[in-house]
């Protein structure tokens, strides 16, 4: 006697992950922004660098505010969210805290707001000049480096130990992605701006800014 066997029907209860969404490109970006269904922009990166070179129309909310109040602001970021930074770097760390809070529409501006600037400068606009952040992290981590390394060979070795200092800052903020010399530098006179943004603002602001791009958003054709 023949004996059949049957398939097991594939198990749909499994939780489904959703693939994380690529990052958009400037071109991409800058066609979106040339229609009715423009993105939330959300520029992570510090106000003073926000003020000196921005996407108009983008909400400043500096990686260290959003980290520390994701939940509250994920109820805010509906439809879809473009994370934009310097180069790339903090977008991508705010698109994980992002993701930790449940949000799944954000994606990042690849190449960040340099590289929109390169490709698509009329979607760009400078403000007053500062150094970008990380510019000026590299700037004094090197000064001191240099200065332990001439101290400990014309004042005393004991001078040297500075630069073993720096160089350990550097590893454990490598090991932790956290940078304890850009906070401090943050708060240094130059890259002061006349209001920086407070979650109150930005839950004020952001309301309104998708408020506006559903009005934009053209009704479906019956």
């Amino acid at each position: 006697m023949a004996t059949t066997t049957t398939t097991p029907a594939p198990d749909t209860s499994a939780p489904t992950t959703t693939a994380p969404a690529s990052p958009m490109s400037p071109t991409e970006l800058a066609e979106k922004l040339r229609s009715q269904n423009a993105p939330l922009l959300v520029d992570v990166r510090t106000p003073a660098e926000h003020e000196s070179l921005r996407v108009p129309g983008s909400h400043n909310v500096p990686l260290d505010l959003l980290q520390k109040n994701k939940e509250t602001l994920a109820e805010q970021f509906t439809g879809e969210i473009v994370l934009i930074c310097q180069t790339g770097n903090r977008a991508n760390q705010a698109l994980q805290h992002l993701r930790a809070a449940g949000v799944d529409t954000a994606r990042v501006l690849e190449g960040g707001v340099v590289a929109m600037e390169a490709q698509h400068s009329q979607h760009t606009q400078r403000g007053q000049q500062r150094w970008a952040m990380d510019r000026q992290v590299r700037m004094v981590a090197g000064s001191l480096v240099l200065t332990g390394f001439l101290g400990s060979k014309l004042i005393s070795p004991k001078v040297g130990y500075l630069a073993g200092a720096i160089g350990a800052g550097l590893t454990f903020s490598a090991l932790t992605d956290s940078c304890a010399m850009a906070a401090a530098l943050n708060k240094m006179p130059w890259n002061k701006v006349e209001a920086d943004p407070t979650v109150e603002k930005l839950l004020a602001e952001i309301p309104r800014s998708t408020a506006i791009q559903a009005a934009q958003t053209p009704a479906p054709r019956g």
